[in-house]
């Protein structure tokens, strides 16, 4: 099993940028798709990004389309999202996930098996 570990979070102004990163171990991520999730209190977590095993296709959140970006380096065992254009609205804990096998089209956290302990995202105005 793969063991997911975040970091990179923040506090941010908005309009300010930020890079969380996704360090993998225990196996490589090759077989795996990526996903970001976020989870602000109060509410359910979320989806906000997710690629595929190659890194060919990608998949955003709306509210997040053109400030973000996901990625992954398979032979640094790594995924990361750059955030940029943030917003008090992005602020939440944010979770790297990955899924054995799985389909980047899927966006719903009970597709991803394996996530991250978080970290925490906080954009003041």
């Amino acid at each position: 099993q793969v063991q997911l570990v975040e970091s990179g979070g923040g506090m941010v102004q908005a309009g300010g940028s930020l890079r969380l990163s996704c360090a993998a171990s225990g196996r490589t991520i090759r077989n795996y798709a990526m996903g970001w999730f976020r989870q602000a209190p109060g509410n359910k977590r979320e989806f906000v990004a997710t690629i595929s095993r190659t890194g060919a296709s990608t998949n955003y959140l709306d509210s997040v389309k053109g400030r973000f970006t996901i990625s992954r380096d398979n032979d640094k065992n790594t995924a990361h999202l750059q955030m940029n254009s943030l917003k008090p609205e992005d602020t939440a804990v944010y979770f790297c996930a990955a899924s054995l096998g799985g389909s980047y089209r899927v966006t719903s956290d009970a597709g991803y098996d394996v996530w991250g302990q978080g970290t925490q995202v906080t954009v003041s105005s």
